[in-house]
């Protein structure tokens, strides 16, 4: 029996906070690939944008390694979005206090997989 080869590709550091992709990850996650792409270029979101990016990178990226395998027969078997570093930031606020905000960044990590 032959095993079915997964293709990999990942985006890390990311300036935009995971909780803002996961429920996108969400809708796209085991998809087949012409549909994921064509949901993820109807969102508006920044999120979007960038899962599009690193779902299209991971098919290159199988149709680089196997030149066989067409557009049409891959499918997003995991996408994983995970907490990257955070950076502080200091926000003045009245009477010389300060609040820290906190920049969020995400690692999001995609497998592209055969039908």
């Amino acid at each position: 029996m032959a095993e079915k080869i997964e293709y990999k590709a990942t985006a890390r550091f990311v300036w935009i906070a995971p909780s803002k992709v996961r429920p996108l990850a969400d809708i796209v996650r085991k998809k087949p690939y012409p549909e994921a792409i064509a949901l993820l270029e109807t969102m508006p979101q920044k999120g979007a944008r960038i899962l599009k990016k690193v779902i299209q990178s991971a098919a290159a990226n199988a149709m680089y390694r196997n030149k066989k395998i067409d557009e049409d027969m891959l499918y997003v078997h995991e996408l994983q979005v995970n907490d990257g570093p955070r950076a502080k930031r200091i926000w003045a606020r009245a009477r010389r206090r300060a609040d820290v905000q906190y920049k969020r960044s995400s690692h999001v990590m995609v497998t592209v997989s055969e039908i």
